[in-house]
């Protein structure tokens, strides 16, 4: 039997899930150039607009002149140089554990991870509205899975009790398509009292909350022995590229000997991992990058609300606008672009059926006059449904 792909694209594109790329021509900020012409965008996750930063650029530029373009090897190898250490080293500091351990992309941490600390004698407990990535490690890890519903720490408490041998529960911290924030501290304690460990994906928390933009973790009030597993990404909230695991020492090591997508890959370029660095020293010394952005959120949902518009609660950068239908989603995306802004819409299987969005994301790059703009377009959006 041959592949048909040509009338499985065709059906995806009759549903209204058939996703394409935006061309741009122009660096991540929020007002961009793209093929259509200039676009005033909300959807990334430039948190704290640092992805275009003057000094994250020199210091690229400055250390590509040092260490060259690629990493040339795996970090078991010959790829691990002092820029990749100095920055585990600082990444460990800013979350307060004692080891962070590089990864090339937040998927492949995650993977690793869970692949590395899971068997078959292993169960995990898994939010049913946590990342891709998380999924995916799940089913490689070939661990015993039980998916909890969202949020719902009683129900996970069941599960739990009812389960025996090695036990992890894992959650996003910000979950990347609501925006809400995982209720840690229950899940913490609730790890505790039952011998599990907790391990949580911070990518779209690190760097946004929290003292010094730890994440939601330390927001929590949450360190090592709470969660011993922690995952963050260089490619959000820090505008580079990357991701980290951090905790313990006995974690980082069994890390290094069995996580696979950490052992069989090229290292992230070392010049990236010093612009990385910059950032995090920026992420960590200008907290009003953080205030502006929680002003900006406030801004946002209070003009949303006037508006009578159906978001999703969140106290985060991410504000999802619920369509329900894909067809409607597209619609309303199709609207703003011909307002110049560009907010994508969000389909299954990325998100529940009946539940198509726009996925709105602030950054602390954006003013209030682009929010102002943002909500006059949706007020006639609105108007119009």
């Amino acid at each position: 039997m041959s592949f048909d792909l040509d009338a499985g694209l065709a059906a995806r594109r009759a549903a209204g899930l058939y996703r394409q790329r935006q061309v741009a021509h122009s660096p991540q900020m929020p007002a961009r150039r793209f093929d259509e012409g200039g676009r005033l965008t909300f959807c990334s996750n430039d948190y704290l607009g640092l992805a275009n930063h003057p000094a994250l650029v020199e210091a690229l530029a400055e250390s590509a002149r040092r260490w060259g373009v690629g990493a040339g090897a795996s970090h078991l190898l010959a790829g691990h140089t002092a820029a990749h250490h100095a920055l585990e080293d600082e990444l460990a500091a800013a979350v307060g554990r004692p080891r962070a351990l590089l990864f090339s992309t937040g998927y492949m941490a995650n993977v690793g991870v869970l692949t590395a600390l899971l068997d078959r004698q292993a169960t995990a407990f898994s939010d049913a509205l946590n990342h891709a990535s998380i999924i995916d490690g799940l089913r490689q890890s070939r661990a015993q899975v039980r998916v909890y519903g969202h949020a719902e720490v009683g129900a996970l408490a069941a599960q739990i009790e009812a389960s025996a041998g090695k036990r992890l529960i894992v959650t996003d911290g910000v979950f990347s398509m609501d925006g809400d924030i995982a209720p840690l501290p229950a899940l913490a304690r609730l790890a505790a009292r039952t011998g599990a460990w907790l391990m949580v994906d911070d990518a779209h928390g690190f760097g946004v909350l929290g003292p010094e933009g730890a994440g939601s973790v330390a927001q929590a009030g949450l360190g090592v022995d709470d969660v011993p597993v922690l995952m963050g990404t260089l490619g959000k909230a820090l505008g580079c590229f990357g991701a980290f695991v951090a905790g313990s020492e006995a974690l980082i090591e069994t890390l290094i000997q069995h996580a696979r997508s950490y052992i069989y890959t090229t290292a992230m370029p070392p010049a990236l991992a010093e612009a990385a660095r910059e950032a995090l020293r920026l992420m960590r010394a200008e907290s009003w990058r953080r205030d502006k952005l929680a002003a900006l959120i406030r801004r946002f949902r209070a003009g949303a609300a006037a508006l009578g518009l159906p978001l999703l609660e969140s106290t985060t950068p991410i504000q999802p606008l619920i369509a329900g239908s894909a067809a409607r989603a597209l619609a309303w995306s199709a609207q703003l672009e011909r307002c110049g802004i560009l907010v994508p819409a969000v389909r299954p299987p990325t998100v529940p059926d009946g539940t198509a969005r726009l996925r709105i994301v602030l950054s602390a790059a954006h003013e209030a006059a682009d929010v102002d703009r943002l909500l006059d377009a949706l007020g006639a959006l609105a108007q119009s449904a």
